[in-house]
């Protein structure tokens, strides 16, 4: 009899509620499994268990692409120019900045297509499923709706599975949910509003099995698994502009609307008003539009984005994305996950209470170091044999009632091997000046009580001397319901408060901690350790209570973003009480204000952006959520940065202004989806990152300022003599040898330039801030003006002189170069005074480019061929005095300028002007 077609599958959302027979029943399956021809059917319905790829964009296509802008065009033109004046090499070098802007743009492309391809590695390449009644392995892509799989420790879950047997299960979610600790997982069906990570009757495709084994009927495969649904939210992102981009886009509208226009208007009045010949007006046209276009502007452009790039490596940020670099100094917003970026993401004991009070650890991880604090005095270990007998013995059964192993690493941490809570307890028992491999071997394990969920404890017998005894940790209320007595002050048993101590182990979970209780009991030599035979006669050492601490260096990070400007909110999927902890650990606010998953979802549009504007904290975040955040950030006009090292925050790091992966613990997906990624997984060196970025966007306004006045002051001057009637002062062929050869080489170093020392302590800058501000705007005029009045001077003074026009325009081009480094070394402090020691000396790099420059323009004036190729001409030695003279009185003015603009109210510069 043919096994009827499969029902419509209930929604994902709704298999967590139902009972394990009706699941069965839903997908017409049974416990031992399909039969293998149904399972077939069944791939040729629903697919292969496998994340679906986009069509992957040809590559004519991508590269097309790349030319879509403007300041790609304008170079294409400038390149055009140039070839129509017949100078080959210089068209190639323009062609050769275009290309290198190309092949940057092509590199950055895909993320979605390898962030894709990440997840595609989370799911396992093998399964164990039931098909006609017995156990087979198999390709897990042929896994189908209804079959029956099962997992043991260290199995990756490979779909989407409805648990139906479970033995001491527990699944380590954080790449999907951000929980910080495995989860324990159970058959019983759970509430309709348990969020994602609450929904202990699930698997889902890509987690992890830490320990025991499970069965479960398989629910959803491939994209209509919760990791194909992140598959496909991914998809939807689409790519980000950075204020960068969106800024230079604007600029090369501006200066090519400037260029044209000029050109036009230049050609029609010299050869319709002025009668000139079209043919010599038109090559002064050209000669305009060659002097207005900054060729050098993307290519240094490019090289300031790199170098901020390798200065961040240096500080353990990889930027994958050029742009992102400059776009981290307008961020003010980040949304930082907590579970390993704010967090250790190592379970860490923080309290320890014990029938006389309460003593606090310190330190954070795995690792050993931290002292233990009572009363504020410190507790030596050497002494607490004697000083706090009860928490020596707590610290010993910790170590022996445990299946971890902590191993130090060359690089000076630990790694652990096991559960993340018996770690923690590892950590103490050696704070507390124990060896526990010493420990085990002077009080070897004689049995064993694995935990069980269902038993909510783990118990060993260890041998003590002539006795036998039991070690029990576990929940406080488990371990309690078997206590007598309590371990008092001097290690003897007093009578146990029950109320007591359940109120101490309320209170550790009410500040986010998990609590676990440890207790202890002489065994009988002759018993078996079997549930049945656990009393109600054991002695409560004390609790333990537990947290994933947050990071001492984020800290001070947040608080130099706050000075910065910079808002930092929690986005995690882990539970509200501990988020909230610790969020008032780290000083997001005294008892931040908290949403979780479930109120979110509830919200609209409008009432999310209402909420993000005071939310510190949002709790069990699922995928869309975070992706919705993110959007509702952005809509509010923050640039954001989302932080994040799990799967499930791939989607929102992509769709983040600048997506910051973690790179140590971080998973490939993250790190694919992201535009940066941190080595050291800290999320203080974000803030180190944005310093980098302000750093960055203020050399580059640096740089523009300098570059775009060269070319006013040489475009004005063509103007003024086509008005005038007058010959060219410069000839297009030596302007083009000045713009790219001279001003770049001056240019470049401009890139090099140190951090401003008030950096971090300046708002962030309007995300919509133009550019060309109006203080750049103003000193582009005047320097333009200053730098035409010395190209035209010297030339008519040469004219008058009764000099060859070759030796004359020599002469102005070497006044040009002159008044370029001059203006270089005033352009390196914007408002602050350039007559100090450290701005005359320069930086080493500043010398080097001075140096260059200077052995260019002597090639350009005195080598012969350089006369054949630009039309110059030897200069008597006198006249590089008088272009070093006009360039000092280029430098003095702008100085008197800068004098007068520190004196005018800060209102009118502070936020478009950086200080020195």
């Amino acid at each position: 009899m043919d096994t009827p077609p499969p029902a419509p599958a209930a929604p994902s959302s709704a298999w967590h509620t139902l009972p394990a027979a009706a699941v069965l029943s839903a997908l017409h399956s049974q416990p031992r499994g399909l039969m293998q021809a149904e399972a077939e059917r069944r791939l040729q319905q629903h697919g292969a268990n496998r994340l679906t790829e986009a069509a992957p964009t040809p590559l004519w296509r991508r590269v097309a692409r790349q030319f879509n802008n403007l300041l790609i065009l304008v170079l294409l033109g400038a390149a055009g120019i140039t070839l129509a004046l017949g100078h080959g090499v210089d068209a190639g070098v323009i062609l050769a900045v275009v290309l290198l802007n190309v092949g940057i743009g092509l590199f950055q492309e895909g993320k979605a297509e390898r962030a894709l391809a990440a997840i595609r590695a989370l799911l396992d390449p093998r399964a164990q499923a039931w098909r006609d009644g017995h156990l087979v392995e198999l390709d897990a892509a042929q896994l189908v709706p209804g079959d029956v799989v099962q997992v043991a420790a260290g199995d990756r879950v490979p779909a989407d599975l409805r648990w139906l047997r479970v033995h001491d299960l527990q699944i380590d979610e954080a790449p999907l949910t951000g929980e910080s600790v495995p989860v324990v997982k159970d058959a019983a069906p759970v509430d309709p509003q348990a969020e994602l990570g609450d929904r202990s009757s699930m698997g889902y495709a890509g987690t992890l099995v830490t320990r025991g084994q499970g069965i479960g009927v398989v629910v959803a495969t491939g994209m209509r698994t919760e990791m194909g649904r992140i598959g496909r939210l991914l998809q939807s992102v689409g790519e980000t502009t950075t204020p960068l981009v969106r800024q230079m886009t604007q600029m090369g509208r501006w200066i090519t609307l400037a260029v044209l226009t000029a050109a036009a208007l230049l050609f029609g009045f010299g050869w319709g008003v002025r009668g000139l010949p079209a043919v010599e007006t038109f090559m002064a046209a050209v000669g305009l539009a060659v002097a207005a276009i900054p060729e050098g502007l993307p290519a240094i452009l490019s090289v300031t984005l790199a170098i901020g790039v390798q200065r961040m490596a240096r500080r353990r940020a990889i930027v994958r994305q050029l742009p992102a670099v400059e776009t981290l100094g307008c961020v003010t917003v980040i949304g930082s996950d907590k579970t390993g970026t704010l967090t250790c993401n190592e379970m860490t004991v923080q309290t320890v209470v014990l029938a006389d009070g309460t003593v606090h650890v310190q330190g954070s991880g795995y690792a050993p170091q931290g002292a233990l604090l009572r009363d504020g005095a410190v507790l030596q270990p050497a002494e607490l044999w004697r000083e706090a007998p009860a928490l020596l013995a707590l610290a010993e059964g910790a170590a022996l009632c445990n299946d971890a192993e902590l191993v130090p690493t060359d690089q000076g941490d630990w790694r652990l091997s096991g559960d993340p809570t018996e770690g923690a307890l590892l950590t103490l028992a050696m704070k507390a000046g124990l060896e526990p491999a010493r420990l085990r071997e002077e009080h070897p394990r004689l049995a064993v009580l694995p935990f069980e969920s269902q038993r909510r404890l783990m118990a060993s017998v260890h041998a003590d001397g002539p006795e036998q005894r039991l070690w029990v940790k576990g929940a406080p209320e488990a371990v309690l319901a078997h206590c007598r007595l309590a371990m008092g002050p001097d290690g003897r048993p007093l009578a146990l408060d029950a109320a007591w101590w359940q109120a101490q182990a309320e209170a550790q979970a009410a500040q986010g901690r998990r609590v676990l209780a440890v207790a202890t009991a002489v065994w009988p030599p002759d018993q078996t350790l079997i549930p049945e035979a656990m009393t109600a006669d054991w002695t409560l050492v004390g609790l333990v209570g537990l947290i994933d601490p947050p990071r001492p260096e984020a800290m001070a990070a947040i608080e130099q973003c706050r000075q910065a400007g910079i808002r930092v909110v929690m986005i995690t999927g882990d539970h509200a009480v501990t988020a909230r902890a610790i969020a008032t650990q780290l000083g997001l606010g005294d008892g931040p204000r908290t949403l979780s998953g479930h109120e979110l979802q509830a919200l609209d549009e409008a009432q999310l952006r209402a909420a993000v504007r005071t939310v510190d904290v949002f709790a069990r975040a699922a995928p869309e959520h975070k992706l919705r955040l993110v959007r509702a950030l952005q809509a509010e006009g923050h640039v954001v940065a989302m932080t994040g090292d799990g799967v499930n925050d791939a989607p929102a790091l992509k769709a983040a202004d600048v997506g910051v992966a973690m790179g140590h613990k971080g998973t490939e997906a993250a790190k694919q989806a992201a535009a940066m990624v941190l080595t050291d997984d800290n999320f203080a060196t974000i803030a180190h990152a944005i310093e980098e970025g302000r750093t960055v966007y203020d050399n580059l306004r640096k740089v523009i300022t300098f570059l775009l006045p060269i070319n006013g002051g040489e475009s004005i001057s063509l103007l003024i003599a086509v008005l005038f009637g007058l010959a060219l002062p410069i000839a297009p062929v030596q302007i083009l040898w000045v713009n790219m050869v001279s001003s770049i080489a001056l240019a470049m170093v401009l890139a090099f330039e140190p951090t401003e020392a008030d950096v971090m302590r300046r708002p962030p800058r309007p995300p919509g801030e133009p550019m060309l501000s109006g203080f750049v705007l103003w000193r582009i005029a005047l320097v333009s003006t200053l730098f035409a009045a010395g190209i035209f001077g010297v030339y008519q003074w040469a004219l008058q002189q009764g000099h060859d026009p070759a030796l004359a325009r020599t002469l102005a081009v070497n006044t040009l170069v002159a008044m370029e480094v001059f203006y270089l070394f005033s352009v390196r402090y914007l408002k602050a005074r350039s007559f100090t020691w450290v701005g005359v000396r320069g930086t080493p790099r500043v010398l080097a480019a001075v140096a260059a420059a200077c052995g260019l323009q002597a090639l350009f004036t005195y080598a012969p061929w350089m006369h054949t190729w630009f039309g110059s001409a030897a200069l008597p030695l006198p006249w590089l005095a008088l272009s070093a003279a006009v360039g000092l009185a280029v430098l003095l003015v702008l100085e008197l300028e800068k004098a007068l603009l520190r004196r005018l109210p800060r209102r009118w510069t502070t936020a478009r002007v950086p200080s020195a």
